[in-house]
């Protein structure tokens, strides 16, 4: 009855998205099926990292057959596009993870307890992990958040008093479509994964970002801003470009 009442008073109404697995190229992928009431056809996308596949509808398309008849006809491309796509390393013990984009090889010590820290091994940076190995990816997690927070709060600080603005609110969450965001009403958030990133990356998504403060767009305007906060804006944003895919396909799970 609700649904009915903001259809006829002209509400434009999304349905939530219906969820399942889609087989291709050998993986088993989450698959979101939404339902958009400005959609004229169906789209698909690849989630960041390879994480899953999203296919945007119109109305009344969730669960009908257009669907598979449409993920059929698309699967020689979807099949190439997840064969360029970096494999997914899944944040344990002796790989390496780069912090502020240097590679840190995660060292684990269950014997001993406490917040996961930076160290030095034979003179070669390592992350050191304490507790029981279950544990390892999420605390490895946490010690990102914690460098994205003490990070970036300081450039936000920095950023906002050049352009004489202020921050509502920073927030920090693991977001798959992008890597940072800004409302009308002043609230910046912020992928901690992005901790991962060189120092000058980190530098300019924050400049970004607070530059939307002024300007609420990617007009000329918003890039002579955003340049001048950060001068290193071009090649950040390339680098960001080229190498985000990556820094998003590491699990933490």
């Amino acid at each position: 009855m609700a649904l009915g009442f903001f259809k006829r008073i002209g509400l434009k109404v999304t349905a939530p998205p219906a969820e399942r697995v889609h087989c291709v190229a050998g993986r088993e992928l989450p698959l979101r099926i939404v339902e958009n009431s400005r959609a004229k056809r169906l789209t698909l996308r690849i989630e960041p990292g390879g994480k899953g596949l999203r296919v945007t509808v119109p109305p009344g398309l969730a669960r009908s057959r257009q669907v598979d008849e449409f993920l059929d006809r698309h699967e020689g491309w979807l099949t190439e596009r997840l064969k360029k796509l970096p494999d997914r390393p899944v944040v344990r013990p002796g790989i390496k993870i780069p912090v502020r984009g240097k590679p840190h090889l995660i060292v684990h010590e269950p014997e001993k307890r406490g917040a996961a820290r930076i160290g030095e091994r034979d003179g070669e940076p390592v992350l050191i992990v304490f507790g029981d190995i279950d544990h390892l990816p999420k605390r490895v997690a946490d010690f990102l958040k914690r460098e994205a927070k003490r990070d970036i709060e300081a450039l936000v600080a920095r950023h906002t008093a050049t352009l004489g603005k202020r921050a509502r609110s920073i927030r920090f969450r693991d977001t798959k479509s992008r890597w940072g965001s800004c409302t009308s009403d002043g609230i910046l958030s912020f992928s901690w994964r992005i901790m991962m990133a060189p120092a000058p990356v980190i530098d300019y998504l924050v400049a970004h970002e607070v530059a939307h403060l002024n300007e609420m767009n990617h007009s000329a305007r918003f890039w002579k801003l955003c340049r001048e906060l950060c001068p290193e804006t071009d090649r950040c944003k390339d680098w960001l470009k080229r190498n985000g895919t990556a820094l998003q396909a590491i699990g933490f799970e």
